[in-house]
């Protein structure tokens, strides 16, 4: 999980560098840096032999039994939203709205892959 995760990441941040602002790839830029922090989030929480059914339910048990991550509630529900837009709803994601999101997405990618390599060598 984590491995396949990591070469996204690494494919999407490769293609933010070189994406034109009007172009439409914002959308799967942005979509896949959510799915590489799902997916990291994901595989944290299978260390407390966790499995939840939805990302909200993931997301709110990660910010509610592991405040240390610092994780933002509102943040994640915005970037969980705005993807689900994106799939179930048509609504395109802009070069403005990666823009909003970027840093903390960023931050909190490498804050959950800091977690689970952590835990991979308890």
């Amino acid at each position: 999980m984590v491995g396949i995760a990591l070469v996204d990441y690494d494919s999407a941040k490769a293609w933010a560098k070189e994406t034109p602002k009007d172009s439409g790839r914002w959308n799967a830029i942005y979509k896949i840096h959510y799915d590489v922090l799902h997916t990291l989030a994901e595989a944290f929480v299978l260390f407390n032999a966790i499995k939840t059914k939805t990302h909200e339910a993931l997301f709110a048990y990660l910010c509610k039994k592991h405040e240390e991550l610092l994780l933002d509630w509102g943040f994640l529900e915005r970037i969980r939203t705005k993807r689900n837009g994106s799939i179930y709803y048509g609504s395109p994601i802009s070069y403005n709205d990666w823009k909003e999101a970027e840093l903390k997405m960023n931050v909190y990618i490498n804050a959950m892959k800091k977690a689970v390599e952590e835990k991979l060598k308890e």
